[in-house]
């Protein structure tokens, strides 16, 4: 059978030299003798015996030929502009501002070209093997314009090797793949930069979407980030050097964009942006809102919220606006989901202590009281809400493990290893085809919108729970001259000294275990929530307890425990 399939075909492999040829059941040639598969394949008339991906015709003179045509020259940072122009498309279709791409990102892109000597400037630098011969602008022979309102420009060059003349044989697919990473330290783009450019427009725009939900959306593919490789254009071939730049298989923590939104704004000199007025949704007092929403908790902690908020004096424009020239001081803060999650913290340790005691008890005269006041209790709260995190948690990692983290277009690391590459990617892609043919057609499901919520609350089968937004907090709290003052009179907190990072790092590892663990529960919960660490979060509380106690710095020991005054400022017990 395979005889008259291969008939006409006697070329010798080019791994044994042998000619003995078969065809498999995906049509593709192999032989007998080593097992190699080679890329020509057998096509049949029937277009379901064999997929649309794995149908790859032999390689002729032509072929090879048109693809020489099809192929351009590009530059690494055409690459970087043709991802952020797909992560803003991206951000658009999810009801942001159209002025967010066409104006703001744009010119934030446009601004760190120049600040890097890139681009949009008459003495761009050099890209080291490159002889540019572009005409991005009349004025200059070298990169000087590229636009952003469409696909990247790509443009006719020569490329050359290391010693200056013509050579066939590089290193990458783009003109500077071996030498971009080789400038200025800190200063040449990557993919987490992307994510920060991103959020430093939509920062200016004053969009609510959070850097927790940038970093969330770019995790669940809603935005572009994960093999986005496979949207650049045939014209543009990713190969060798520039799968550094371009391959990524996970999403940076918040810790690190935070960094590269400072290290980019430091490079573009930005400045002040456009005062955080109370109607912003990036207010605490609104942001925390929503959270509020999010974690299914009663609607009147907002109000003590908001007093928390103006004892803080973390309203300030000047302190909630970002301004680059102030961050040395540490005056201006773009954490503002953070700091909500951190103030919501603060607000339940004022109401409710949580030292694994005066909670308890609150919550059994919460379950004693009349049912139809709806009282809240933090212990029926915290069972509802440890369920729906637990099952939370499971989709999570079942979505991540349903997730295809490979891409359908493999990157080639070098020509010498570009066969084997192929050749295991056709017997992946076989065994896959085989397998979905055994076990029956896999059932696709519709990809989920996305959305600023976790959680579903309500009496729906698909909720995680029931509501306590409209339960009350008289249990908590006690009248004095008509004015409702917190039944909880003391407040217990660790050391407000702040440490010098320079001299000291992260000592929460030290202080985990005197914490409560209802306090350590909490943090563990608005981690998940804004996929954080716990440390990260703690420390963000040690920020809001020095701004709500006035900065006063904590002697001796590791944990303190502050009598509330009420109606006035704290004082030291």
């Amino acid at each position: 059978m395979d005889e008259e399939l291969t008939d006409g075909y006697h070329e010798p492999c080019p791994q044994c030299l042998s000619v003995d040829w078969g065809v498999s059941d995906a049509g593709q040639f192999f032989c007998r003798f080593c097992h190699n598969v080679i890329e020509r394949v057998l096509l049949y008339e029937d277009a379901e015996l064999l997929s649309t991906s794995s149908r790859v015709s032999s390689l002729s003179r032509a072929s090879i030929k048109k693809r020489r045509e099809l192929h351009r020259n590009w530059i690494v940072i055409e690459g970087f502009q043709f991802v952020l122009l797909h992560q803003a498309e991206a951000l658009v279709s999810m009801g942001v501002c159209s002025q967010f791409k066409d104006d703001i990102l744009y010119n934030f892109w446009k601004r760190y070209l120049q600040a890097t000597n890139q681009a949009y400037t008459r003495a761009p630098l050099c890209y080291g093997e490159v002889e540019a011969v572009s005409d991005f602008t009349s004025e200059s022979e070298c990169p000087s314009e590229l636009s952003f309102q469409s696909e990247p420009s790509l443009r006719g060059r020569r490329k050359r090797t290391a010693s200056g003349s013509s050579g066939s044989v590089v290193s990458s697919g783009s003109m500077d793949g071996s030498s971009y990473s080789k400038r200025k330290s800190g200063d040449f783009m990557t993919m987490p930069r992307t994510l920060a450019l991103c959020y430093l427009a939509l920062l200016w725009v004053r969009e609510g979407i959070t850097l927790s939900d940038l970093l969330r959306f770019a995790s669940e593919k809603h935005l572009p980030y994960i093999n986005v490789h496979e949207y650049f254009p045939e014209e543009m071939t990713v190969f060798g050097r520039d799968c550094q730049y371009f391959k990524v298989e996970s999403i940076p923590s918040y810790s690190h964009v935070h960094k590269d939104i400072l290290k980019l704004a430091r490079i573009m000199k930005l400045p002040a942006f456009p005062p955080v007025t109370p109607d912003c949704l990036l207010h605490p007092s609104l942001l925390s809102l929503r959270y509020l929403v999010e974690l299914n908790l009663p609607d009147e902690l907002h109000h003590w919220l908001c007093k928390v908020i103006k004892q803080a004096n973390m309203a300030e424009q000047a302190l909630l606006t970002f301004d680059y020239s102030k961050r040395p001081i540490g005056t201006s803060h773009f954490s503002y989901d953070l700091q909500a999650c951190a103030l919501i913290i603060v607000t339940m340790k004022l109401l409710f202590r949580l030292d694994d005691s005066k909670e308890w008890k609150l919550s059994k005269i919460a379950d004693f009281a009349d049912p139809d006041a709806k009282q809240y209790s933090l212990a029926f709260w915290h069972t509802t809400m440890h369920k729906a995190l637990v099952l939370a948690r499971k989709r999570e990692k079942l979505h991540t493990a349903n997730q295809q983290w490979k891409s359908s277009k493999p990157f080639i690391l070098s020509e010498r290893n570009k066969s084997v590459f192929l050749k295991r990617r056709r017997v992946v892609e076989y065994l896959q085809t085989r397998f979905q043919k055994l076990s029956g057609q896999a059932v696709e499901t519709e990809p989920t919108k996305p959305s600023s919520f976790i959680f579903l609350w309500g009496d729906g089968e698909d909720s995680d729970g029931p509501s306590l937004h409209c339960q009350k907090l008289d249990c908590n709290l006690k009248k004095r001259r008509q004015t409702q003052l917190c039944a909880n009179k003391k407040y217990w907190h660790p050391l407000l000294r702040p440490c010098n990072p320079t001299v000291c790092g992260d000592h929460f590892a030290e202080v985990e275990p005197t914490l409560p663990r209802m306090y350590v529960w909490l943090l563990d919960l608005f981690s998940f929530l804004l996929r954080v660490s716990s440390s990260l979060m703690h420390e963000e509380v040690l920020k809001v307890e020095r701004r709500f106690f006035k900065g006063q710095a904590v002697q001796g020991t590791n944990k303190r425990t502050t009598k509330i005054k009420q109606n006035g400022k704290p004082k030291k017990k």
